[in-house]
């Protein structure tokens, strides 16, 4: 029987072991298996994997018949080596992840996470994962090698989803929406290049592209996405080929480009004779009626590059995702992606296909954005009632973050900073700009939030606010 647990599971576990282990003597005994089960409610099988992750690292020692201990690291040799030459060696540092790092930080039980993009654990939908893995272990030829563009089955799923503008021969499959932007940064430009992106922007789109050598040109958004006259401005005084746009509940704000906009921005982009990056990360997340068509159903002349992903709506683990073109720039995104890793597991893309082609899984999707909508709105009431209806004038229609603003003056960063010293995560609004913020926000996410904690979190969050810190 295939079963799968969540690595988020694990990972807490083993990052509350830690925790415990470095506030506490060596020798110090840790809290016993059954324990860890009842106050962290997982399965003894998580407990067990985060337990041998620490042995193995030396964090804690087993001892048969009593228990875990505070491993004595005093004697370990590493810390005597010297790693001085490596600084000489690699030289200047060229990547930086921006807030990433933060957003991926694995919170203890006692944290209240609003700075999570991802969906609460109770969210996922783990019994059709166990059985869409299932099915995926008895398909014949799982293990051998696969196309590099990944199964044809997946990829016609994911064409069919973009309303007939691709077809699947024009579907490349990537591990997750990160993998394909990386890919469409390198493959539709060159380093030194500008590309111009949304104002502000996803963080991970903004450091993909400074990773790829590129120069950012931020175009300001409004409630109604981004402006077309300004997009063509910057357009025409740099020279850029490539736009980085979320048309459809863009992270971090949840504006959506607005029905008028949208065949401005195309025009816009085709005159440029330029490329548009639509990153659709969102499209599950309608939380008041539909989702508007993708940018690609009016777009021929193949200036849109899609991009896909499933790892939100299912799990985090999921790292299964699409990148849609046509043309030339089809084959150079393929060949980006086959140097990057020459092509997805097979049973990561077979667990996919079977889950979204189950009966099972448009009745999930619907349960998901009820629950969603219902977490929205609980941080939405705690804001209004904490910070003020000023900290939140629009509340996105889908997605799963509330863009705050926070008073002018206050230093966003400095606010996130106070706010995780009392166990409360945000993520500071400068992360999500490619220059200066014009003024603080603040990311909250409610996919993660709980009934029974969130008014008590926004209130720190306001007392931290009110302090200045």
């Amino acid at each position: 029987m295939f079963s799968i647990e969540t690595n988020n599971s694990s990972q807490r576990v083993t990052q509350h072991l830690r925790t415990l282990a470095s506030d506490a003597p060596v020798g110090a005994r840790l809290p016993s298996v059954r324990d860890l089960m009842r106050d962290l409610q997982v399965s003894p099988v998580t407990v067990q994997r985060a337990l041998d992750t620490l042995v193995q690292a030396g964090v804690i020692e087993a001892r048969p018949g009593q228990g875990t201990f505070v491993a004595d690291r005093a004697e370990d040799a590493r810390v005597t080596a010297d790693y001085a030459w490596q600084s000489l060696a690699l030289g200047a540092q060229r990547l930086s992840a921006g807030g990433l790092s933060s957003l991926l930080t694995m919170p203890t039980p006692r944290m209240r996470p609003l700075n999570i993009g991802y969906l609460h654990e109770e969210s996922l939908p783990l019994g059709l994962l166990a059985a869409a893995g299932a099915r995926a272990l008895r398909r014949p030829g799982l293990w051998a090698r696969g196309p590099v563009e990944g199964q044809e089955a997946l990829r016609a799923w994911f064409a069919k989803e973009t309303g007939g503008a691709y077809s699947a021969q024009e579907v490349t499959i990537c591990p997750g929406t990160q993998a394909a932007n990386a890919a469409a940064f390198r493959a539709l430009a060159q380093a030194g290049d500008p590309v111009l992106v949304e104002s502000p922007t996803y963080s991970g789109a903004i450091a993909a592209a400074k990773a790829a050598g590129l120069r950012l040109v931020p175009v300001p958004m409004d409630a109604e996405g981004v402006r077309p006259d300004l997009l063509e401005e910057a357009f025409q005084r740099t020279g850029a080929r490539l736009f980085y746009c979320q048309p459809t509940y863009a992270n971090p704000t949840g504006a959506v480009l607005s029905a008028a906009r949208r065949p401005e921005v195309l025009d816009v982009v085709a005159r440029a004779g330029a490329f548009l990056i639509e990153d659709d990360w969102a499209r599950d997340f309608n939380l008041e009626g539909d989702a508007p068509p993708p940018l690609a159903q009016a777009d021929p002349h193949g200036h849109v590059v899609y991009v896909r992903s499933l790892s939100k709506c299912v799990a985090p683990g999921m790292r299964i995702g699409a990148i849609c073109a046509r043309g030339a720039a089809l084959e150079r995104l393929r060949l980006a992606r086959l140097i990057d890793d020459f092509s997805v597991p097979g049973l990561m893309q077979e667990t996919a296909l079977q889950l979204v082609t189950a009966p099972s899984w448009p009745k999930h999707l619907r349960a998901l954005r009820t629950s969603l909508r219902d977490r929205r709105d609980l941080l939405v009431q705690a804001i209004r009632r904490h910070l003020g209806p000023e900290a939140l004038p629009i509340v996105p229609a889908g997605g799963l973050h509330l863009w705050t603003a926070l008073p002018p003056g206050i230093s966003d960063g400095a606010v996130a900073s106070g706010a995780r010293a009392r166990d409360v995560l945000v993520s500071a609004g400068r992360h999500w700009f490619p220059a200066e913020a014009p003024s603080p926000y603040l990311r909250l996410s409610f996919a993660g939030v709980r009934a029974e904690w969130v008014d008590e979190a926004v209130a720190t969050l306001a007392e931290v606010i009110e302090s200045g810190s």
